[in-house]
């Protein structure tokens, strides 16, 4: 198990969490502004009348609101309640129902379609009723061919037509709640391929009608209130469909139609999310897909390009959502990112929030996902190469100082850059462009002159800090002037540095230990019921990937980087002797973590031997066995 992978790899875009669009106002919504207006002003304006109440229901709601007394004097009910004079029931307890007429007509319209929606549900679709709505759509099609073909000068020769393949289009958008049933037929009877080839049509308005059917078939939300048995035949019925839209080349012709769209109309925005949303369904559907999307298309330049866009919407944020998923295990993407300046474009749309933070949850969220696709990409060589060519290091580092919201994912950032074999070039611009001192001063929870406050760093902000220090002393020269001034840094203060990594190890060993024991009664439940042979070597290793999260992997870098402490300063080395020793451990302690790590850890066979780089097996081989030689003086 190669636990350095298992936590270097940037988790994907909260999600589940699948991104929509704005949500249109919903009739609780509407009813709730509706009551929220003054009922005698909203009696007065039949303007402001939800569509599908007439003009006479208006005017029968004042004619109820009103009362003629025997003066000709007219009378209003209290808050202008429609059943005020309504007759009380048998026990005189009825008062008024508290809404208009209007609002109560309101009501009754939104449970009236309420209750349509609910039988609608309840019908279940045939064969021959889907069947009849693709013969329906061919039709519609063929009718539109044939008069574009014969009159294409004359929009009028086919703009009825035009409007009926839009409704026919539009109609066979509740396929996606029979998918068993209708993607089969819809691959068979040769419909998908013909609402693909729409994607090339004159009409921009019918491609995006056809963007929108292919996202309602391909989201993965049609299906989630299913039976398992439902489940499966759904998941190999949409496994038909993008097998289909494959072979259709619906990549190609979806990234094709971005460049059509113009987004400062709000149909054409919609289908731009639509069809960022379709990639992300058909991915979440089918990863290995990520890497035809990229290869086969231009959606990286154009995701590229989006994110650069001066003004903040949804669909720059899904373009960087996007962007995150596509480079998250897809080594061929993110060489092609290298290839297409993307290390320079990340690095150019983080500088803005070097100074500022994001002005909204939305735009914390898109900050985010571009230092998460960021990570994903620097454990390639050529990236790290390209990182420190576009001074990524620097920018980490003064946003590291400015301490914004930035900073906790700088910090990961460098840690990401600076591991592994190929980060030693990173771990020595990084000390020469003095990130020692706010590296530290994060680290110890430390103020600069020109702070009034400061947030504690945060666990995962520590546990990136340890991985940079770790780095720092494994890539970093011995005698060389840059590790020496990493060595200083333990021992000013009186040793402050040593003592904050001694704070974070004792921290670790107790969450450890609870977890030790959490586990230790699964273990023995288990063995009660099925047996020894039940802890099996895949049950050993989720036990041991709970005991890395559990306080283990922190204590297994502090007594990393303690290592070479003790190995490299006599001074650290009788200090961390003493303070160990009187929280009865000992350097036996900090081996015997070693040894666990050394047990666990496999060969990296990306290692290049010619140029003289060195294994992590080795290097914690190496230090046990020096380690061993060093005792604590009397």
């Amino acid at each position: 198990m190669d636990i350095d992978k298992l936590f270097k790899v940037p988790k994907l875009p909260v999600g589940g969490s699948k991104r929509k669009l704005p949500d249109n106002p919903t009739p609780e919504m509407l009813k709730k502004l509706r009551m929220d207006v003054d009922p005698v002003s909203a009696s007065n304006s039949l303007t402001d009348r939800p569509v599908g109440i007439s003009p006479t229901a208006s005017r029968s709601k004042r004619a109820r609101m009103e009362d003629e007394d025997e003066d000709g004097a007219t009378q209003f009910a209290p808050g202008a309640d429609a059943d005020y004079f309504a007759e009380e029931d048998d026990e005189g307890r009825f008062f008024g129902g508290g809404l208009t007429s209007e609002q109560k007509e309101i009501l009754n319209i939104f449970e009236k379609a309420d209750g349509e929606q609910v039988e609608d549900e309840v019908q279940q679709m045939t064969i021959t009723q889907l069947r009849r709505s693709l013969q329906v759509f061919e039709r519609a099609l063929n009718k539109n061919q044939a008069q574009r073909s014969k009159y294409p000068n004359d929009p009028s020769k086919f703009i009825d037509s035009e409007a009926d393949l839009d409704a026919a289009i539009k109609a066979m958008l509740p396929l996606s709640q029979s998918p068993s049933l209708a993607y089969p037929e819809l691959v068979r009877s040769g419909t998908l391929t013909m609402t693909i080839g729409l994607l090339t049509h004159e009409n921009v308005d019918i491609v995006i009608d056809v963007v929108e059917l292919i996202y309602e078939l391909t989201d993965e939300d049609a299906d989630t209130e299913y039976e398992e048995k439902d489940y499966e035949e759904n998941q190999e019925a949409l496994k038909i469909l993008v097998d289909g839209l494959m072979d259709d080349s619906a990549f190609e012709l979806l990234v094709d139609n971005l460049k059509r769209l113009n987004e400062r109309e709000e149909s054409d925005r919609q289908a731009v999310f639509h069809v960022l949303g379709i990639f992300e369904n058909i991915i979440g559907f089918n990863p290995s897909l990520s890497s035809d999307l990229v290869s086969k298309t231009k959606i990286l330049p154009w995701l590229l390009n989006r994110i650069q866009s001066k003004d903040h919407d949804e669909n720059r944020a899904y373009s960087a959502e996007l962007l995150s998923i596509l480079l998250q295990n897809s080594r061929p993407n993110k060489l092609i990112l290298g290839q297409n300046d993307g290390i320079d474009i990340f690095l150019k749309v983080l500088a803005q929030f070097r100074r500022r933070n994001p002005v909204d949850p939305e735009e914390t969220e898109f900050m985010e996902n571009i230092f998460d696709a960021l990570c994903s990409v620097l454990n390639e060589p050529t990236i790290k190469k390209l990182f420190l060519d576009a001074e990524g290091t620097d920018l980490m580092i003064l946003m590291i100082k400015d301490k914004h919201e930035s900073q906790s994912r700088s910090i990961k950032v460098l840690d990401y850059a600076m591991s592994g074999p190929n980060g030693a070039s990173i771990c020595e611009a990084f000390v020469e462009a003095l990130g020692l001192k706010p590296l530290f001063m994060t680290f110890m929870n430390k103020l600069s002159k020109h702070q009034k406050t400061s947030l504690e760093p945060s666990p995962e902000d520590i546990g990136h800090i340890l991985g940079i220090i770790a780095s720092l002393l494994t890539h970093l020269p011995s005698d060389s002037a840059s590790r020496i001034r990493v060595l200083a840094k333990f021992v000013e203060g009186d040793y402050e540095k040593t003592d904050k990594l001694l704070e974070v190890r004792d921290s670790a060993r107790k969450r450890l230990k609870t977890t030790d024991v959490k586990i230790e009664k699964e273990r023995q439940a288990i063995v009660a019921d099925e047996g020894e042979d039940a802890i099996s070597p895949d049950v050993e290793d989720t036990f041991y990937i709970r005991r890395l999260e559990g306080g283990l992997f922190t204590l297994q870098t502090v007594d990393y980087i303690l290592a070479w402490l003790i190995m490299e300063d006599d001074g650290i080395q009788r200090h961390v002797f003493r303070i160990l020793d009187r929280g009865d451990q000992s350097l036996e302690d900090i081996l015997q973590s070693l040894r666990l790590y050394h047990e666990h850890v496999e060969i990296d066979d990306t290692i290049n031997e010619a140029e003289g780089t060195v294994s992590q097996k080795e290097i914690l081989r190496s230090l046990i066995a020096a380690l061993k030689n060093s005792q604590p003086e009397e």
